[in-house]
């Protein structure tokens, strides 16, 4: 187990979901612009619980920094394990350290977990920020961690503006989320369109894809089973 690993152990069920729910393929649109901290959609985190909820002690691999209260959450909605692996703030560090042209190594040996056994994986933004080379190593990796029909939720950004510094997505509830920016010496890269992101994913498919209010696009892949694909 890494050193930057935290593991936690969850109790509890999944609430009753409710709101609207989109059909598999379903985009919806919108173009207003995200004001930090704001309260915005997000449709495709209840149904990646509603994958979870249906598995006896799922484990559960967070990409991103460790944050308390999306800990609290998921003990409240499920009875999971908790991985917390921060790729961000390697991601950083070795920016800082001028070595990223190492990352992509460091990454093919970055987890400590054995393949095939992860339930579910929330990826975040990460790849806004990671090169081609880098990009193509962690989504491999992914792919190979996730048990069949695991699932794996990413955020990716619309537009082609730059910005340095990172994000954290705060769950408030299986309907919403709040964005807080922390420093950061990386710069969001243009995002790769939705035919590269789904090539870089081989081996999974696309269950679900929303385009939403805060020019993000949620994608929400699965390990296994049919499905038409979203391009």
């Amino acid at each position: 187990m890494s050193g930057g690993e935290k593991v936690r152990n969850l109790g509890g069920f999944l609430t009753r979901l409710g709101g609207h729910r989109q059909a598999d393929g379903e985009l919806e649109q919108g173009s207003r612009q995200l004001e930090e901290g704001a309260l915005v959609a997000t449709k495709a985190l209840r149904k990646f619980l509603t994958y979870l909820a249906g598995r006896p002690a799922p484990v559960l691999l967070d990409l991103g920094p460790v944050v308390g209260s999306n800990l609290t959450f998921f003990g409240e909605q499920l009875n999971c394990k908790v991985y917390i692996e921060d790729i961000f703030a390697d991601l950083d560090r070795h920016l800082r350290e001028s070595r990223l042209e190492q990352f992509p190594a460091f990454l093919s040996g970055r987890f400590s977990l054995e393949e095939g056994t992860v339930d579910g994986v929330l990826i975040w933004d990460l790849l806004d920020y990671l090169d081609r080379p880098s990009a193509l190593t962690l989504a491999s990796k992914l792919v190979r961690l996730l048990r069949q029909d695991g699932a794996l939720l990413g955020f990716f950004g619309t537009t082609a503006q730059s910005t340095k510094g990172f994000t954290k997505f705060v769950v408030v509830d299986e309907g919403h989320l709040r964005h807080r920016s922390y420093t950061s010496v990386a710069i969001r890269q243009r995002s790769p369109q939705n035919r590269d992101i789904i090539k870089m994913f081989d081996g999974l498919r696309v269950s679900d894809s929303f385009l939403l209010q805060n020019n993000l696009r949620e994608i929400l892949f699965r390990k296994g089973g049919g499905g038409r694909p979203i391009i």
